[in-house]
Parts: structure tokens; C-alpha cells; sequence
């Protein structure tokens, strides 16, 4: 097993590299998986862009179903981490232990919910008569393995606050590896199409899912995973602090589904399912900035969660500065590639003209604003790992009502496209904010030493 990190007294520098590298690698990986699973469904002969189309469909259900692991996994591992700190292994122990066997149980229970209520909530976020089919064939099958995915997702937060970074890389790549090798065989020489890239995802979630717990009950461990009676006191905490990720991540199921919703509205019967394809591929490539930068600060979060608990802001300082300007070279390096070359993505979902011309303007549309979206990041979830949730959650649903409100109005002034330009609208506009917020915080509890005792955790 690799050396852990000592999250204490190493280099800060060093350490955001250490723990976050790994974990936007694992982000970015995580995300190339799901894409391979569309672009292989868009290659599907002569129903390619219809299946592409009811695979973008699906996708706030996806997301909203993620948002849960996130709600325990990070909750979790932020109060575990700050235990760590205080030398406290006992109390990490009891939060390790609750945050697994709340995720057993929401898990069950979303997939009963799930599989009882698709019919309706795909006709809702935008499913036509034509794409229905294609959405639902995913949808039952992917929900299916619900248990697998929260549980590699979220506990997987848990081997990267114990110091191992690589290891929870490790996790992310198996499942991609995994996925890339089945989805061809299920998809094309099976004949099973859409439902052939939903089950080559539920078998590498459950490939990662039996990977994290094999990790995390392994005796090097610091703090070995084992299975406890929730606690509601315990709960409450891990919900509390968690609650700011989850409902970013489902905030932005509600951002995908209006603007599915809008584009089907007023581009019509004709145009309605044009839009949603190109959508579908322009989303596919914000997710290789988001996810990547999440990677960045959701691995810098147990770093800063461990010296909160040990009282050292001059530590907590330096890791908000190294984790942001790693934020700010990765969303330039990725700003340049979407002014020079989104065609050659755009090309690997699509051979025709049309979609691709729309979502290479879309994409040039949706990546305006995504330097300044580093700080909304960083600013965000740095703010978790301190405790203060309920400033990075009003941050955050600030950006998020931003982008709902753009995606609806626009198109009533201008064309349905102009929903594409809700994105650079509400990042703009979120980061100034978040400077501004951070810049009292930062006077307030971090320029000095021994302020940290004001936040609550």
C-alpha cells in the first residue's frame, strides 16, 4: 500500500499536488467513461442522434442519483477528516461507520423510487415520442445499479482523506477500464444498444464499488471501514455538512432538465430533438472542466478539513492559494482547446454537419466564463471543508438560480439557442460574488492566526 500523506506537516504545495492530481485525474476518468458509454450510443447505425438524444435525457436522473453519494461522502469524510486532525480516531471512526451504512440504505431505497416513478419523470424532463424508447431502455437498467454507484463514489472519499490519493484514482480507473472494454462488446457485437451501455456502467460500478471496500477494510488502514447502526445525532451532522455538494450536484439535474425542457419547447418537433443532441455533446465536454476541477477541490477538501481541526490557518491559507491556481492553469489550458478545436470532440459523437456545427458553437457559448468559474470552485468547496455550509450552499444556489432563470428567459427574447449562453451568464456573474463574499471571510477568519475557534463544525 502506498505511504500516506501527512496531511500536518508536509509541504502544502506538495500536498495539493499529491492528493488533488490524482483526484482530477480520477474526476476526469469518471467522466470519460460516461462519455465513451455516448459516444458509442451515437454511433449506433441510423439511430445513433435519436439514442444520444434519449441518453442526454437521462442524465439529470444520473446526475440526481450521484448527488446522493456526494450528500454521505463528502458530509462524511469532511467530519472525518477534521476528527483525524483533532488526533481523534475514535470519533473518525463513528463517522466512517454511519456515512456506509446511510448510504446502503438511501441507496435501496432511491432504486425502488426510481424504477416506480422513470415513466414520468422522463416524460417530464423532456423525452419525446421518439427518444422515450431509448431513455427508458437506460434509465431501468443504470437505476438498477444504483447500490454500486453511490457506494464506489461515496466511499471512495474516504481512501483519499486517509492519505491515499493514488488510491482512490485507482478506484475510478478500474470502472473506466472496465466500461471502455464492455461498452463495444454489449453495444455492437451483442446487438444490445443503449441497454448494452447501461449494463457495461453497472458492471464497472460494481468493479469500483468491490474495490473501495476491499481498500477500505484493509488492516493498513488507518481507520478500517466496518458497518454500524446510524446514529441520528451522527446522521444529522454528516447531512448537514453534506448537504451543500448534494445540492449542488442536484441543483444542476434541475439546470439540465430545464434546459432540456426549453430547447424541446421552442425548437419544436422539428428542431427540439436536434438541440437536445447537440446539447447532449456540448454537456459531454463541460464535463471534462467541471468534474476535473471538482477533482481539484473536492481532494484538497480533506487537507483543509484536517487542519481546521488541528487550529493551523496559516496552512489552510496556502492550500485555498496552491488549489486555486491549479484551477485557474487547467480552465486556460481547457478556454484555448474550446476557442481552437471542440470540433475534433464534437466529431467523435457525430459524422453529421448539422449537430456538429450547433454544438461546436455551443461549446465555444457554454466555455466563456470558465476561468472565472475556478474561483466559484474553489471558493465553494473550500468553504465546505471549513464547516460553512450555509454560506458555500447560498453561493452556489446564487450561480444555480442565475443559470435557471438565463435558461428560461433568453429563449423568450431571442432564439431557443440563446439558452446555451445561460451557462457564461450565471459563472460570470457567481465568481464575482464569490470573490467578494471570500474576501470577508478571508479577514475575518484566516489572515490571523487562531480565529478558526469562530466556525462550527
Amino acid at each position: 500500500m502506498n505511504k500516506a500523506n501527512d496531511f500536518g506537516r508536509d509541504s502544502i504545495p506538495l500536498l495539493v499536488l499529491k492528493i488533488s492530481i490524482p483526484f482530477m485525474i480520477a474526476q476526469f476518468v469518471n467522466v470519460f467513461y460516461s462519455i465513451v458509454d455516448r459516444i458509442y450510443v451515437g454511433n449506433i447505425p441510423d439511430t445513433g442522434a435519436d439514442a444520444l438524444a434519449g441518453v442526454g435525457v437521462c442524465a439529470p436522473i444520473v446526475t440526481l442519483l450521484s448527488s446522493f453519494g456526494a450528500l454521505f461522502g463528502i458530509g462524511g469524510s469532511v467530519l472525518f477528516s477534521v476528527r483525524l486532525g483533532a488526533g481523534d480516531e475514535k470519533g473518525a471512526r463513528r463517522f466512517l461507520a454511519n456515512s456506509f451504512s446511510l448510504m446502503i440504505i438511501v441507496s435501496l431505497v432511491l432504486t425502488v423510487l426510481f424504477l416506480l416513478s422513470k415513466d414520468r419523470l422522463l416524460n417530464w424532463f423532456g423525452a419525446s415520442e421518439v427518444t422515450f424508447p431509448y431513455a427508458d431502455s437506460y434509465l431501468t437498467i443504470y437505476t438498477a445499479g444504483t447500490f454500486f454507484a453511490l457506494i464506489s463514489m461515496g466511499m471512495n472519499y474516504f481512501i483519499t482523506a486517509q492519505g491515499f490519493p493514488v488510491l482512490g484514482m485507482a478506484t475510478t480507473l478500474i470502472g473506466a477500464v472496465i466500461n471502455i472494454v464492455l461498452d463495444p462488446v454489449f453495444i455492437f457485437l451483442f446487438d444490445m444498444g443503449v441497454a448494452g451501455a447501461a449494463i457495461a456502467t453497472v458492471i464497472a460500478q460494481m468493479s469500483s464499488c468491490a474495490f473501495v471496500l476491499l481498500t477500505l477494510r484493509r488492516k493498513k488502514m488507518k481507520v478500517p471501514l466496518c458497518l454500524a447502526r446510524p446514529e441520528l445525532s451522527v446522521g444529522g451532522r454528516i447531512v448537514k455538512i453534506g448537504f451543500s455538494p448534494f445540492l449542488i450536484l442536484a441543483t444542476d439535474s434541475i439546470i439540465i432538465i430545464a434546459l432540456n425542457a426549453v430547447l424541446q419547447h421552442y425548437g419544436g418537433r422539428e428542431y427540439g430533438d436536434t438541440l437536445i443532441t447537440a446539447a447532449t455533446i456540448v454537456q459531454s465536454y463541460m464535463l471534462l472542466i467541471t468534474s476535473p476541477m471538482l477533482g481539484i477541490t473536492g481532494g484538497s477538501q480533506p487537507l483543509i478539513s484536517y487542519n481546521y481541526g488541528a487550529n493551523r490557518p496559516d496552512r489552510i491559507r496556502k492550500t485555498f492559494f496552491w488549489v486555486l491556481m491549479l484551477c485557474v492553469c487547467f480552465t486556460s489550458v481547457m478556454f484555448l482547446i474550446s476557442r481552437i478545436a471542440p470540433q475534433y470532440f464534437v466529431y467523435i459523437f457525430t459524422d453529421s454537419r448539422e449537430y456538429a456545427e450547433l454544438a461546436v458553437w455551443g461549446i465555444r457559448a457554454f466555455t466563456l466564463m470558465i476561468i472565472p468559474l475556478s474561483f466559484q470552485y474553489v471558493i465553494v468547496d473550500g468553504l465546505t471543508a471549513l464547516g460553512m455550509t450555509r454560506t458555500s450552499l447560498s453561493l452556489s444556489l446564487f450561480r444555480k438560480s442565475l443559470y435557471f432563470g438565463a435558461t428560461c428567459i433568453l429563449p423568450l427574447f431571442f432564439t431557443a439557442q440563446s439558452a446555451f449562453y445561460a451557462e457564461p451568464v450565471a459563472d460570470g456573474i457567481a465568481a464575482g460574488v464569490s470573490c467578494i463574499v471570500f474576501s470577508l471571510i478571508y479577514r475575518k477568519y484566516l489572515r490571523g492566526g487562531g480565529r478558526l475557534k469562530d466556525i462550527r463544525i
